[in-house]
């Protein structure tokens, strides 16, 4: 078979499939798969890279997933390959990558990517300088771009378009199948030679397919698929009329047929089949159409449907649906909502969800020592943790509600609002957890994010990746000292997954370190179990080393006065080692033979519970002995950029700490402060965090050998 033959989307070839069954799950499309097809068996002539796009609701994340079950060796056997056209079969190769971008960051993606091909990659370029060193070509496939994004207003898909696929599909060892919006189409195109690369629009004359469009809309009708006994449906030659005029009227829109598909079907009465005019010819004539063969005013429809067009995430909690709905209409929509089930049905998916618990409930857990939350007495996944969301059918469905208000941006506002009212007492911790994770994008699209991004509470309880994700699509200058602060913080939020704990623990000394005490005060009066109190932070340059000790107080190295007067206690101190030449630090004594200019390093000396430097001898600092440091209550164990404290009794971990910047010294003093050092400087944090009781001993049996003591790994723990 030729270059030619293969890559045909003539009528001429279209009409030699007639013989072959449809993809049981697409219907038709022949032409593209046969594109696809001579894609993944690398035919010659085809190109690396496909780029797949086509108007909302053409077909795409169908035509793609379709596609992939012919490339998936273990779904293969299910499908009647032999009855299929041979020239859209691709051969039996291992399944390719297919990293999914739908609420993922561009980040997000490139990393799932080095994951899945094992690529010892720290940086992001890194990941493409590996994939392009394989002997071997690699196969990936992104579906849904347009989904792409936890926060819709921030537009991830570009990002992913620009930091991500562009980089790939430049990459001479990877062969690439992308879904994405036509507006971006052109752009990861255009950087690629010719005849590496293939646009294939779905509503161009030659990629379209207006038979299978039909095909798929009797399908839908036929009662042996599952529609109900209807005068339309029953009669084999109305049933094929009707799909033909669906398919006709819709221009090729693959959503417009479906979502008339399920409005005949769920309420057929007042369709008459011979007039074609009852059928939508776009998304927003298929909501007017609905509603008005129900008798209802078409924009109530849209204003009852006007939150889930805005919603975010996996879709919005049903409780949360009247309230917004009242808020954009501006009037009571409870009647409305109630009596409209059917009104709205077709255009509506709900979504049960089992990993909602409540913050209160988590923290309260956390506290107790629980670990990240206790699941409720039924267990996880039981009724007390399930909840429905609900959201629109398609994207497109939500585009077309959007733009037929009258303000868009007033709308969001009004959402913004009423879900920040939601929340109880202002208190974060009892929000519900759409409204904690969801209101930074809600007012990002609304514009009034800088003004949110002053509440500690919330930036301790905001899920990180989508508060990060809302923070960032605002130019910098527009934002406070606070939210600059939590975008610098984030990264760290975002990699460890941290609980709510660390997550304040974390942006409470970032607080210190940045000159904004009164945020960090604020944390502490929320209730939140914090680890530790930061006690002073310094931003001195060049730390090598820290150690914590003591200076004598007037006179003698033990304190006691010389004149027989009380002893006085010696003042605890930070000592940080630090280029000769600092600001207020002292040189280290000297050895005997030393000559020239003082070039080594030299010490400089800060109270250890307060926020003074202190000019003293380096030579009177007394350190704590091994003895009295193992007498402390904590330890410490350390890696390059986290570290732990542990209790010496029980052996449990009672505070965490991660960088993201390699620590350069670190110590811990035997009553509990533990001074840490990076380029950024030196912080001072005191551990506060209860020391759990240590565990009972259990008395060794009259015969056999006692249990070992269960090692806690903490001094080689890397993770």
């Amino acid at each position: 078979m030729g270059d030619e033959e293969v890559m045909n989307a003539s009528g001429e070839g279209i009409a030699t499939t007639a013989r072959y069954a449809p993809h049981p799950f697409i219907g038709g499309r022949t032409a593209v798969l046969r594109a696809l097809a001579a894609w993944r068996m690398r035919w010659p002539g085809a190109p690396r890279v496909i780029v797949l796009t086509g108007n909302p609701g053409s077909g795409r994340s169908r035509l793609v997933t379709g596609f992939l079950m012919l490339c998936d060796p273990g779904y293969r056997k299910q499908l009647p390959l032999d009855d299929l056209d041979p020239a859209t079969v691709p051969p039996d190769l291992p399944a390719p990558a297919v990293p999914g971008p739908a609420g993922r960051t561009a980040a997000q993606l490139l990393w799932i990517i080095a994951e899945h091909f094992e690529l010892g990659a720290v940086r992001a370029e890194d990941v493409f300088t590996e994939l392009s060193a394989r002997e071997e070509p690699v196969t990936i496939v992104v579906p849904d771009v347009d989904a792409a994004g936890p926060v819709r207003a921030a537009d991830e898909p570009a990002r992913l378009v620009q930091d991500v696929l562009k980089p790939l599909a430049a990459t001479e060892s990877v062969q690439l199948l992308a879904d994405v919006p036509r507006e971006l189409a052109a752009e990861l195109a255009e950087s690629l030679p010719l005849g590496q690369v293939q646009i294939i629009d779905l509503d161009a004359p030659e990629w379209a397919d207006p038979d299978g469009l039909a095909l798929h809309a009797a399908t839908g009708l036929d009662p042996a698929a599952g529609a109900p006994d209807l005068p339309f449906t029953a009669d084999p030659e109305i049933r094929r009329s009707v799909a033909e005029a669906m398919a006709r009227r819709a221009d090729g829109n693959h959503l417009t047929v479906q979502l008339a598909l399920q409005s005949l079907l769920m309420q057929p009465e007042g369709f008459d089949p011979s007039d074609e005019e009852l059928l939508p010819s776009d998304v927003g004539e298929a909501l007017d159409l609905h509603a008005r063969r129900l008798g209802a005013d078409p924009m109530t429809l849209r204003l009852m449907l006007a939150p889930l067009a805005f919603a975010e995430g996996d879709g919005l909690p049903v409780q949360l649906w009247g309230r917004l709905a009242n808020a954009v209409a501006e009037r009571d929509m409870s009647q409305d909502i109630a009596a409209g089930m059917l009104l709205a049905a077709p255009f509506i998916q709900p979504v049960e969800t089992a990993d909602d618990v409540p913050e209160s409930r988590t923290a309260e857990a956390e506290a107790a020592g629980a670990g990240d939350g206790e699941p409720s007495d039924d267990g996880p996944g039981s009724a007390a943790d399930r909840r429905t969301l609900l959201r629109l059918m398609h994207p497109a469905v939500a585009e077309e509600i959007r733009a037929g208000l009258p303000d868009a941006r007033d709308a969001q506002t009004k959402i913004a609002m009423a879900l920040l009212e939601a929340v109880p007492d202002q208190d974060w911790s009892k929000a519900d957890p759409y409204i904690r994770d969801h209101l930074a994008a809600h007012t990002l699209d609304a514009g009034l994010l800088p003004q949110l991004l002053t509440d500690p509470s919330m930036f301790a309880h905001a899920d990180p990746v989508t508060l990060r994700t809302a923070i960032e699509a605002v130019p910098l200058a527009e934002l406070g000292a606070p939210a600059r602060t939590y975008l610098r913080t984030a990264p760290l939020l975002t990699r460890s997954q941290a609980s709510v704990p660390l997550r304040a623990a974390l942006l409470e000394s970032a607080f210190v370190e940045d000159g904004l005490t009164p945020y960090a005060q604020a944390l502490h009066r929320l209730g939140i179990p914090l680890p530790w109190r930061t006690l002073w932070s310094v931003q001195v340059a060049g730390v090598s080393g820290v150690t914590v000790g003591s200076l004598p107080q007037d006179g003698g190295p033990d304190g006691a006065g010389t004149d027989g007067a009380a002893a006085v206690p010696a003042r605890p101190v930070a000592a940080l080692l630090v280029p000769e030449g600092t600001p207020g630090a002292r040189s280290l004594p000297r050895t005997e033979g030393d000559a020239g200019e003082p070039t080594g390093p030299a010490l400089l000396l800060h109270d250890l519970w307060g926020p003074d430097f202190l000019d003293a001898d380096p030579a009177q600092v007394l350190r704590p002995s091994e003895e009295a440091r193992e007498a402390g209550p904590l330890g410490l164990s350390r890696g390059a950029d986290y570290l732990r404290v542990w209790a010496r009794e029980s052996r449990q971990v009672v505070a965490a700490l991660i960088s993201d910047t390699p620590f350069t010294g670190v110590d811990l003093s035997p009553d509990g402060v533990l001074v840490v050092a990076t380029a950024r400087g030196v912080t001072a944090r005191q551990i506060t965090a209860p020391l759990p009781a240590a565990a009972p001993t259990v008395p060794a049996q009259a015969v056999g050998t006692a249990d070992a003591v269960a090692s806690h790994g903490l001094e080689g723990d890397h993770s």
